[in-house]
């Protein structure tokens, strides 16, 4: 049989006809059928239901040590009455991939943007609506070529079928391979990985060690002040035991096509893979753990998964907020990838407050940035904190509360 190398486009294996790997006319107008259609989404789907070892496994890859999300009797204490997971838990519901057709070409997290209307309490199922809502044509210094696919999920408690959250997510659609060395960008041209030095090391292990959620200590909205400075939260210096304990918690690998025989089954209905150096059909995420293949992608080396790092922005704001408060909204757009062995600091201030039909509104605005001093992502949130003088915030969320928050 004929092998394909990886610097070479299989046209021959690609049923739909469309050539593999490269961004074109063909395959542009072949996604844009996809728009407005309701996706399938059993390969998006990690768990349907909140269960006490789901939250915690979820819990561990986020690495979000608040009690209210990981002891029982704590969250039985809290005004909850129960354990609850953490706002992004539902990743692990949907993981807000979409990212239809083109097929060899690469999938790449570019931001989330997030609205929660209530609290995911332990044991609920649910179920998910989902969509690629439009795609437009960029270019850039990753690619000359590329497609940004925006899409939006909704999900909703099975219990009642009330709406509990939605996401608009962003995806960048990029040529892989040879395609991409044939455009000769290098974004992440010059990157090496980073020499730690033993200080450097201690300051992060301190700050990690002596973070701390607020707990159930309100924080009240008549306290804060516009320019308040949020506590950063160090998530690294990244390690692939890192990256695999978000795939068990959020995703496994089913966004890939599955392992073993699930992934030769999924690959008859989908060209999504990369050729591997000894000539056989892998895992288009591999990049994320193997640094051959991220160089392949245009990423310079092994990087991270994006729904991992955009998730750390909410755990600033949740360690903030304290028990009592709650994470209406937040997104965050992806702008580099941390790549293996670098150190991601979230960081955040108070820019606004108000009151909007009783519910007591703080805005943040937040960014992320590694240790090389790269600016990672932008983003913000909006968090509903209780009053000293009308009491604590009542749920669900009215949906119309704020303005809705949508991609640009």
């Amino acid at each position: 049989m004929t092998q394909v190398s990886e610097t070479e486009s299989p046209t021959e294996a690609e049923p739909t006809g469309l050539v593999w790997g490269e961004v074109t006319d063909e395959t542009i107008a072949d996604a844009a059928t996809m728009m407005g259609v309701e996706l399938r989404r059993d390969r998006q789907r990690w768990v349907s239901q909140a269960n006490y070892d789901a939250i915690q496994h979820f819990v561990e890859g986020l690495c979000d040590r608040n009690p209210l999300y990981r002891d029982r009797e704590y969250g039985k204490n809290s005004h909850y009455g129960t354990l609850i997971a953490p706002p992004t838990f539902l990743y692990a519901v949907d993981t807000t991939v979409i990212a239809p057709k083109m097929p060899g070409v690469q999938w790449i997290y570019a931001g989330v943007y997030w609205t929660f209307y209530d609290v995911v309490k332990l044991d609920e199922w649910f179920h998910v609506k989902a969509m690629c809502e439009r795609q437009e044509e960029k270019t850039g210094s990753l690619a000359k070529r590329w497609v940004l696919q925006t899409g939006h999920v909704w999900y909703y408690r099975d219990s009642d079928n009330a709406l509990v959250a939605e996401a608009v997510p962003q995806h960048a659609r990029t040529p892989r391979g040879k395609a991409l060395r044939r455009e000769n960008t290098n974004k992440y041209a010059g990157w090496k990985p980073w020499e730690y030095t033993a200080d450097e090391v201690a300051a992060i292990e301190k700050h990690i060690l002596e973070t701390k959620p607020r707990g159930a200590e309100p924080r009240y909205w008549e306290s804060v002040n516009i320019g308040d400075e949020l506590r950063p939260v160090v998530k690294g210096p990244l390690t692939t035991n890192d990256m695999c304990a978000w795939y068990a918690g959020a995703m496994g690998v089913r966004p890939y096509g599955g392992a073993m025989d699930d992934s030769y089954h999924y690959r008859t209905r989908h060209d999504d893979y990369i050729i591997s150096e000894h000539g056989t059909k892998d895992s288009p995420g591999r990049g994320h753990l193997q640094p051959n293949t991220g160089q392949d992608v245009g990423m310079g080396g092994a990087y991270d998964i994006g729904t991992q790092r955009a998730a750390w922005c909410s755990i600033l704001a949740t360690d903030w907020m304290g028990d009592s408060g709650f994470l209406h909204k937040f997104h965050a757009t992806l702008k580099r990838s941390n790549m293996l062995g670098d150190t991601t600091y979230w960081r955040g201030k108070v820019v606004d407050k108000r009151v909007v039909e009783g519910y007591h509104l703080v805005e943040l605005e937040t960014y992320a940035e590694n240790q090389r001093g790269w600016r990672l992502c932008d983003g913000g949130a909006t968090v509903i904190l209780p009053s000293e003088k009308h009491g604590d915030v009542k749920l669900p969320i009215p949906r119309d509360l704020v303005p809705e928050i949508t991609a640009p």
